[in-house]
Formats: structure tokens, sequence, C-alpha cells
């Protein structure tokens, strides 16, 4: 797990950019328009499943950007938690365009998973975009309100159809927070969509217990053409 000197060395080492390599730099502007500098578009996977809620990416996952992502999942590059969370935020403006209150709520990482990386990833980027939501005005809260209860097994390498079975049933709202959900429209968030099964069980999930799925965003999708 990360220490607190790990996180204080984020912030004042001199590092590269996590995009492209740049000397001294978390993320030189190069990366940082490839991430946020074109608006978020509807990004459908093939096939799409059955009862995937509208979702919104920032950018493709490829080159600098799969870059990014990368180096903050894995390699605990904490400092990327807001640029990445600024390009989620516009995503989730366009999931649900307007002015009235939402609920982001991250789709989660196995427990093992967030043990072994020291934190979780689409949490601390979904933070980081209620930040700068509120900033342009928006009521915004995030709840982490969704469980694994039960093992799924890693979705690198399963096609489509397995990723669906994988993850059926996979997620529950934490006992006691469904109260929660029906307030505000929920947007569902997270770093990625592949094949939309994660976001499709979220939805799922949320739906069973009593919220308003209005779409979801992701900062990245691996989509043909994005």
């Amino acid at each position: 797990m990360r220490g607190w000197w790990q996180d204080i060395a984020d912030l004042v080492l001199p590092v590269d950019c996590a995009g492209c390599g740049h000397p001294r730099t978390t993320l030189c502007d190069r990366c940082r328009v490839a991430l946020a500098g074109r608006a978020p578009r509807r990004v459908v996977p093939t096939p799409p499943p059955d009862g995937l809620p509208p979702v919104y990416a920032a950018a493709a996952y490829a080159d600098e950007v799969r870059s990014a992502l990368l180096a903050h999942k894995e390699r605990g590059a904490l400092g990327l938690a807001r640029p990445l969370g600024e390009a989620l935020a516009g995503a989730v403006r366009a999931a649900s365009p307007g002015t009235g209150a939402l609920l982001l709520v991250p789709v989660p990482s196995a427990r093992r998973a967030v043990a072994a990386r020291g934190h979780d990833p689409t949490r601390r980027m979904a933070f980081a975009a209620a930040a700068e939501l509120r900033r342009g005005g928006r009521v915004v809260r995030v709840l982490p309100v969704l469980r694994q209860h039960r093992v799924m097994a890693d979705q690198s390498g399963l096609s489509a159809r397995q990723r669906l079975d994988n993850v059926a049933g996979g997620l529950s709202v934490a006992k006691g927070a469904g109260a929660l959900l029906v307030v505000d429209s929920v947007v569902l968030v997270d770093d990625l969509m592949t094949t939309g099964a994660s976001l499709l069980e979220a939805a799922r999930a949320v739906t069973a217990a009593g919220g308003r799925v209005a779409g979801a965003a992701v900062v990245a999708a691996s989509v043909t053409p994005f």
C-alpha cells in the first residue's frame, strides 16, 4: 500500500509526462488536449448490450490517454487525478446536460485490486470530477455505494459475451444506501468502457435499488471509430 511519503513525493519531485514522457511535468499541454481537448461523444460498444444507458466518453483509449490512465491506475500517479477528473466531468455534462443535481456513482474495483494498488482510481477521479462540476455551479455528490458481492474473474482477455456473464448479478447497492439514490439523477462513472458489461451491471444494481440512471460517463472508450 502507498505511504504518505509516496503521495508527497508525487507532488514535489520532478516527473515525466504520463502521456508522452516529456520531462518535468505531470501531464504536458499536448497530452491534456488529447485527453480533454474535444467535445465528449456518445460511444456504443459492438455489440451493444441490451439495457446499457447512454455512455459518453471524453477521449479514445489510445496513445497518450491510455498511458495517462494506466499511470494513474496501476502506477499510483495520483497527480493525474485532477486532469483525468476534469475530462470525466466533461463526459458527465454530456451524459446529463442541464443544471439539475446529480449523484455520481463510481463503478467499484475489486477489493483485492484496491489493496494491491493502494487506492481506488475510479473513486478518486469521481471526486475530482465532482469538484470540477461544482466549480461550474452544478450541485453534485459522489456516492460510492456499489459493492462487488462475489468474486469476478479478471475481465481482460474475455470476449464481450464472457464479460457480460462474468459480471451479471455481481454488483449490489450497500445495505441502507438505496434511499440515497432516489433523490437525484444518477450518472455512473468509470475510467474506461470496452464492452459496456460493467456499466450495464452497475445500471442494473442502481435501478434495482430505486435509483434513476440518467447515463454513464467514462474518461475513455475503446470503441471504433471513436
